[in-house]
């Protein structure tokens, strides 16, 4: 499916997906950033053929103290456009992809886990 969307056209998914998010959770949402990156580089002693779709790094809203702000670089989420492209069969998956994908790192700013995410159907 690589070769039928442009990069152009997976930015332009995820800022839908983006601007899907429901106005009073984004506004809830602090010090976090989005990147579109084409390949997952799996951290040592990960298996090297990993496949995520997206990936936040951060510190949960949840876990964050009154000391967390001092000095502290923003939150990322992640979106891997080439492992997306490959779990796909169509343009329609790839929408729906995406948005699942971004809704679930954004859930992990608020702190939720995958366990909780899989039992809402957004894992």
């Amino acid at each position: 499916m690589d070769s039928q969307i442009s990069e152009d056209e997976f930015e332009a998914l995820v800022q839908q997906a983006i601007d899907a998010i429901p106005e009073h959770i984004f506004n809830m949402m602090d010090n976090v950033v989005f990147f579109i990156e084409d390949e997952y580089e799996p951290l040592p002693g990960e298996p090297e053929n990993r496949e995520i779709l997206g990936i936040y790094e951060g510190i949960a809203l949840t876990e964050r103290d009154l000391d967390w702000a001092a000095g502290a670089l923003p939150d990322r989420i992640t979106i891997f456009k080439n492992p997306t492209l490959r779990a796909c069969n169509s343009r329609e998956e790839i929408v729906q992809e995406v948005r699942i994908t971004v809704m679930h790192e954004v859930a992990h700013h608020f702190g939720i886990d995958d366990a909780k995410l899989d039992e809402l159907g957004w894992g």
